[in-house]
């Protein structure tokens, strides 16, 4: 198959190395500087490359605040036959572009990142593939997914928000609470260096990215219950509750288990 790449970020570069041996895949980049460690892949920085190219999918995987103005500016260079797909991790607005265009469409959202995934072992990762999408293009994503040993679940548009708002929202903004109140410490201790290093992973991410997940419309209600846990947590150490307090940590347990 004839497969585009639009984006030549992380995740990018990760699926054109997963499909440039099974597949003819190009990657398309407006700055040429940014496909240069492209291995075994087609390398295109103008429109009409892609156009002579013909691809039968293509996989936007630019970043998340031009998902859509990708889409618009590299469609008419498509032939009509060609499967778009995104790997957004938010959908906000997709649904709605996805019906305008008239074109067989797969959505999937992969729930790991270069930052912190092992990508030699993925068996313990999720992906989502949203079921409104075209049946070709999820049978091609499942087969995919299911090569990496990826986990697959299958949610509608509204079910992804719902779930990234819970799985991503609560953890990003979490660690954004620790970095902002954070001090240098001559000697850290293993659980501050572990927050340290997952909160600088976070922070090297794309601005837009977190800023998109966060500005999910599902987050508020996730940012009041912390706080509402908070305040919970405040008063049992300000009153040093310790009864109080020993109930709160078995509470918690018990939704590890």
């Amino acid at each position: 198959m004839k497969i585009l790449i639009m984006g030549a970020g992380k995740m990018g570069s990760f699926f054109a190395d997963v499909l440039s041996f099974e597949h003819e895949v190009a990657m398309f980049d407006k700055d040429p500087a940014r496909l240069r460690f492209t291995f075994n892949t087609l390398r295109f920085s103008k429109l009409e490359e892609i156009k002579e190219f013909e691809p039968e999918l293509l996989i936007n995987a630019v970043t998340v605040k031009y998902t859509i103005e990708a889409y618009k500016e590299v469609i008419p260079y498509l032939p009509e036959r060609c499967i778009i797909s995104d790997i957004a991790s938010v959908k906000t607005g997709l649904p709605e572009f996805y019906k305008d265009a008239g074109r067989p469409f797969v959505s999937t959202h992969p729930m790991f990142g270069p930052t912190f995934a092992n990508l030699s072992d993925l068996s313990t990762q999720n992906t989502i593939i949203i079921s409104e999408s075209d049946h070709l293009g999820k049978v091609f994503f499942k087969d995919l997914y299911s090569k990496l040993h990826l986990n697959i679940f299958e949610y509608t548009f509204q079910e992804h928000d719902e779930t990234i708002a819970y799985s991503l929202s609560i953890p990003f903004a979490s660690t954004l609470v620790f970095a902002s109140v954070m001090k240098h410490q001559d000697a850290p201790g293993t659980t501050f260096k572990k927050h340290m290093n997952i909160a600088r992973g976070l922070l090297s991410e794309d601005d837009y990215l977190l800023t998109e997940i966060l500005f999910n419309p599902h987050t508020p209600q996730q940012l009041e219950d912390i706080q509402k846990q908070l305040s919970i947590l405040q008063k049992m150490v300000e009153e040093k509750d310790t009864s109080g307090m020993i109930k709160y940590l078995n509470a918690i347990r018990g939704k590890l288990k």
